[in-house]
């Protein structure tokens, strides 16, 4: 691609209300998402350490936002969403899916109780259009409204240990009493304990003009350091943690995915849920695993996972050299027959084949304040 192409296209990519502040730091910046965002600020290592260590803040501006409100919102998102909500207190926050009737992805995302028949759903930038549209097709019969607010939020993701107090401290959000997974509205902000890194920390969601203030404080403040999108990548990696279109898809259900606790197959019913039923009672084709490297080299996503007579069983979804644990390890959909821990396996890289086993996914310990 020449640069004018490259230009053109770049030209055609969405931009978050923060891109003139990535390019200004000197961003390395690049398409995702269908959106232009920054990949990294220094290098990623550094980035991925100063959120395990100290605090960084993303910008996820680009996810996307949707409201359910009116007198069946909560039976429409019990409908569409893999997790209970039933009931569930102001604030709660829940992970799940919502699913093609086969069992298939549509997407993975949080679910936000935000008051009586009042929920605030975060889906995938990637996703966006489909999923609106997808989650419109749905609403037959259910008195509701579906506000798709993905125009008005920016996002900011602050992560690491130091978390809380840079919150607190420079943006004056009082978050301390948040507890894992719970959010609050504070004046016309929204504040949840939950984040994509396996560290303590949080995700503000304001308009486009806070974001700035907020973003330029954090960043003046020199007690939080800009992190691109790399990192994001090889911190939620390494914690375990699925990437859609990676570990999920439309051909990866959960149960595939290793998610079936997201799954509450004692709900009444929801889209996908007889699929589900049916994976577990009879088993699927493939599960997703963790594996190690006995050397030391970089899987890549679609590289190819042997058996021990050198038949292809699989391929590798995400794979790194594990920054916070030095060691090459990668997350893999084989078949199921070589998914058990220990099972001996072996990655095709260019033209070496290098030998590793099957591992737990999660290759690093979370860090999240309960």
């Amino acid at each position: 691609m020449n640069k004018n192409t490259l230009t053109q296209y770049l030209s055609m990519e969405k931009k978050t209300c923060l891109y003139d502040r990535h390019v200004a730091l000197g961003a390395l910046m690049s398409p995702f998402g269908g959106f232009i965002m920054p990949i990294q600020y220094s290098n990623i290592t550094d980035e991925h350490n100063a959120v395990r260590q100290h605090c960084g803040v993303f910008d996820v501006s680009h996810m996307g936002e949707v409201r359910i409100t009116g007198p069946d919102a909560e039976k429409y998102v019990q409908h569409i969403f893999t997790n209970d909500v039933a009931g569930a207190p102001v604030g709660q926050i829940y992970y799940g899916m919502m699913l093609y009737p086969n069992g298939g992805t549509v997407d993975d995302l949080l679910v936000y109780k935000m008051g009586e028949n009042d929920f605030f759903l975060v889906i995938n930038a990637a996703n966006i259009d489909k999923d609106v549209a997808w989650m419109k097709e749905q609403t037959a019969g259910f008195d509701i409204k579906l506000d798709h607010q993905s125009d008005f939020y920016g996002q900011l993701a602050v992560q690491g240990p130091e978390a809380e107090t840079v919150v607190e401290e420079v943006l004056g959000i009082p978050c301390k009493e948040l507890k894992f997974y719970t959010a609050k509205v504070v004046g016309d902000i929204i504040v949840s304990r939950t984040g994509y890194t396996g560290e303590d920390g949080f995700e503000i969601y304001g308009s486009h003009e806070f974001t700035q203030q907020a973003w330029d404080k954090l960043i003046q403040s020199g007690r939080c350091k800009p992190c691109g999108l790399g990192c994001r990548d090889t911190l939620r990696f390494e914690v375990g943690l699925p990437l859609y279109g990676d570990e999920l898809s439309a051909d990866i259900s959960p149960v595939m995915a290793g998610l079936s606790m997201f799954c509450k197959l004692d709900k009444p019913e929801f889209i996908g849920k007889e699929a589900l039923v049916e994976q577990k009672a009879n088993g699927v084709p493939q599960k997703l695993v963790g594996i190690e490297l006995v050397d030391k080299a970089i899987p890549r996503h679609g590289y190819a996972v042997l058996n021990a007579e050198g038949e292809q069983v699989g391929e590798v979804t995400t794979g790194y050299h594990c920054l916070s644990v030095d060691k090459s390890v990668c997350m893999a959909l084989v078949k199921t027959d070589y998914a058990k821990l220990d099972t001996p396996l072996f990655v095709q890289i260019r033209k070496k084949v290098f030998e590793g086993k099957v591992v737990k996914k999660k290759f690093y310990d979370k860090h999240y304040k309960k």
